[in-house]
């Protein structure tokens, strides 16, 4: 039996476990970031430079931290960089967040609550990023010999589990599930 909602009268007035499961992605992903980008990443004594890239190390024979600045969106679709487009990124997205909060407030059950909130989660991590450095710092890069997967962080993680449940639940679990 699936549990929604409306088992419990605790979780019927808001989407508390997606707007948990939302900070705890934020939070995680912005002390990633910082990790990344402040204590491993950024050259010694290198101060002011933003988008810094230099170093890579490598953790696995298919797996390496490298820092790559991402001004447009996945993929680097659109990236020139400009203060309109970056404006223009931001206020798309938040209006994608908003969104996907709203469906986060019809979701009957906790799973789908986790799903979006993994999804918003991340969305907003990646909007952090952009008004606070003016790009989303990405520095998880898979390969293998020639072939570079695209740079990615925690963030687009999240984001990609949230996505992954929300068609695993249209597709395969959805005559367990309704919206309210």
């Amino acid at each position: 039996m699936v549990r929604t909602v409306r088992d419990s009268s605790y979780f019927a007035a808001a989407p508390v476990v997606g707007l948990a499961v939302a900070v705890i992605v934020l939070v995680a992903d912005q002390i990633s970031k910082y990790v990344m980008v402040e204590l491993i990443m950024r050259p010694e004594g290198v101060v002011d430079a933003p988008y810094f890239t230099a170093k890579v190390i490598d953790i696995l024979p298919v797996f390496q931290l490298r820092m790559v600045w991402n001004t447009g969106i996945s993929f680097s679709l659109f990236d020139s960089g400009t203060a309109s487009m970056i404006s223009t990124l931001i206020i798309v997205q938040a209006i994608i967040l908003v969104t996907i909060i709203w469906f986060m407030w019809q979701m009957e059950t906790l799973w789908m609550q986790a799903a979006l909130g993994f999804i918003v989660g991340g969305g907003l991590g990646n909007i952090v990023d952009r008004i606070t450095m003016g790009a989303v710092a990405d520095f998880l890069h898979f390969y293998w010999g020639d072939w570079h997967f695209p740079t990615f962080n925690l963030a687009d993680t999240c984001i990609f589990i949230g996505v992954v449940i929300w068609l695993l639940d249209a597709f395969v679990f959805r005559p367990q599930h309704k919206v309210r």
